[in-house]
C-alpha cells in the first residue's frame, strides 16, 4: 500500500528537506508537491493540469503561501463536503498563538511549527509519517 501525500509548500529547501526524510521510510510514500494555494485548490478539486492526480490521503500545509495563503485553503477544503474528510496537517515556521488558534478553528488535524535545524526537521517529519501513516486509521477515499 502506498500512502499518497501532498506537500503544499513554497520553498524549495523545505520540500527537499521534506523528500530527503521520507527517502528512508519504512511505507511506500508518493510525494506530490504544490507551491501555491491556488495550485493546491487546483489539485485537490482535480482541476487545470491535475486531472489525473491521485486523492491525497494526508495534506501538509504551510501557512505562508503566494496567491492564495494556508489559512484560505485550510478553510476552502474543510467547507468542502469531499475533501474535509483529507487530514491537514499545518507545518509552518509560525509559531504565533493566533496562527496556531486560527488553524484550529479551521479545523487542522494538527499544527507543527518547522524546525529550523535540519536534523530536527526530518526527526519531525518521521514523527509525522509514523503517527499518520501507521498508527492513526486514515478514511477510505
Amino acid at each position: 500500500m502506498s500512502i499518497e501525500l501532498l506537500l503544499v509548500e513554497d520553498n524549495p529547501g523545505d520540500v527537499q528537506l521534506t523528500q530527503i526524510a521520507l527517502e528512508d521510510s519504512k511505507i511506500s510514500v508518493n510525494l506530490n508537491v504544490v507551491s501555491d494555494g491556488v495550485e493546491a485548490m487546483a489539485f485537490l478539486r482535480k482541476q487545470e493540469n491535475y486531472t489525473q492526480v491521485p486523492t491525497p490521503d494526508i495534506i501538509l500545509l504551510d501557512l505562508n503561501l503566494p496567491r492564495k495563503d494556508g489559512r484560505e485553503v485550510l478553510a476552502e477544503i474543510k467547507a468542502d463536503q469531499i475533501l474535509k474528510r483529507i487530514p491537514v496537517v499545518v507545518l509552518t515556521t509560525s509559531g504565533a498563538e493566533e496562527d496556531i488558534l486560527k488553524a484550529y478553528n479551521l479545523s487542522a488535524n494538527c499544527y507543527i511549527t518547522k524546525p529550523v535545524d535540519f536534523d530536527q526537521f526530518v526527526k519531525i517529519v518521521h514523527s509525522i509519517e509514523n503517527f499518520w501513516f501507521t498508527v492513526v486509521k486514515l478514511p477510505p477515499e
